[in-house]
């Protein structure tokens, strides 16, 4: 947890832990080292305050960080704290809360606009170029949108794949259009107060513009390479799952069950965390129509296409190595991905589920698609087996629902 106080002429950043010792930051920073606080707040040894002796503020549980200065009108953020270009101006008469740095899932409110202009930002006072405090308001309640994250994202993905491919979805020109929109609607300090309504007709967008880029990438799955094909849809598996917060790339772990003589190095390449710190693992493959069900019958029987066999066994064992780590391996996933997860969150392994990703159904038999359901019911209790048509169904059934709560 942070907050904000000011001592004399340092404004001061503390940082409280619930969850531990604070010792943990004091190793982190030790010879030039930096941590960030939810993405947005950078600080350095040499900028740990001393409290006065005999403070309420000396516990272990307390760090604090001069990260600025205060003045006659203006509280002065040095720039490189929250990594902007000029240093930022804050009115003293605003209240200093985290909510007024951070945005949901620690998006940075002020790295985000330094990233679109080009001069020193300052917010309230009588400064002729300050963005005045009911503007700001107003950007606060409206800033920014899931959508406009996503499709902020999806045209970065889109820009970076323009290299490699010449015919692109129009991501950014769909961004650009509804930053616009959005831009034209602020501009009464009534429409701070958005109606539920209003909200529903964002996430119908929100959806829709998952289903669009979804589809748009199956249609063109060989144009992508395998670890990029991963990326985005990890990306809009998030999306579509929100209890999920976070996916980890690369997770490294030990065992010693398949060679007891000597550890062996395994390495799950998904990882899902959800917002109370459970983790899931989540496999993800490219959507080849062919490889869920083996193309001879058995005994009357569609089985398991070997690829799909090998990708359940493989999801077990992985299961098997978590759950026999313990702690231990919770705390080096949360040493290791600190950065990408909230400040205090405690990864906790208990009985986590394996997500395979893993070819399309729409082209089945109906007797296909029975025996697939059957397969899917006998590995249930540890892994859950989805196609990118149940993907599909499941986002169509959600923009259903949206568009009648929001009317249109």
């Amino acid at each position: 947890m942070i907050n904000f106080r000011e001592d004399g002429e340092y404004l001061i950043l503390e940082y409280t832990s619930d969850y531990q010792p604070a010792g943990w930051i004091d190793t982190k920073l030790s010879n030039g080292g930096e941590h960030t606080f939810h993405r947005t707040f950078t600080v350095t040894q040499k900028m740990l305050h001393d409290p006065e002796v005999g403070s309420e503020d000396t516990s272990d549980e307390v760090r604090q960080f001069v990260i600025g200065r205060t003045g006659d009108q203006y509280r002065c953020i040095d720039k490189d704290v929250l990594g902007l270009k000029y240093d930022l101006l804050i009115s003293n008469s605003m209240v200093l809360r985290r909510d007024l740095f951070v945005a949901q899932r620690d998006i940075s409110i002020f790295g985000r606009i330094d990233s679109l202009v080009s001069e020193q930002i300052v917010v309230g006072g009588d400064r002729d170029d300050a963005i005045p405090e009911a503007e700001f308001a107003i950007l606060l309640k409206n800033f920014p949108t899931s959508t406009e994250l996503r499709k902020y994202a999806d045209a970065r993905v889109a820009q970076d794949l323009s290299d490699y491919f010449q015919d692109m979805s129009d991501a950014e020109q769909r961004l650009v259009k509804y930053m616009d929109s959005r831009k034209n609607s602020r501009t009464s300090i009534e429409k701070v107060d958005i109606p539920i309504r209003t909200t529903n007709e964002l996430e119908l967008e929100k959806y829709l513009f998952i289903r669009e880029k979804l589809a748009t990438m199956l249609e063109d799955e060989k144009g992508y390479r395998e670890s990029r094909w991963q990326d985005v849809v990890a990306d809009l598996f998030l999306l579509i799952f929100p209890q999920y917060i976070a996916v980890l790339h690369k997770v490294n772990l030990k065992e010693s069950y398949s060679d007891p003589t000597k550890p062996t190095k395994r390495e799950i390449d998904l990882m899902l965390v959800d917002a109370n710190g459970g983790v899931d693992l989540i496999e993800i493959k490219k959507p080849f129509e062919d490889k869920l069900l083996a193309r001879g019958i058995y005994r009357d029987n569609y089985i398991p296409h070997g690829e799909l066999s090998g990708t359940i066994m493989q999801a077990e064992k992985y299961l098997f190595y978590l759950s026999k780590g313990g702690r231990d391996i919770e705390k080096t996933i949360e040493e290791k991905y600190r950065s990408q997860l909230p400040d205090g969150l405690e990864i906790k392994i208990a009985n986590p589920k394996s997500i395979i990703l893993h070819g399309r159904d729409d082209k089945l038999s109906p007797k296909q698609k029975f025996d697939l359901g059957i397969i899917r019911k006998k590995y249930a209790n540890m892994v859950d087996i989805l196609t990118y048509d149940d993907l599909l169904r499941r986002i169509d059934n959600i923009i259903e629902m949206l568009r009648v709560r929001a009317g249109v």
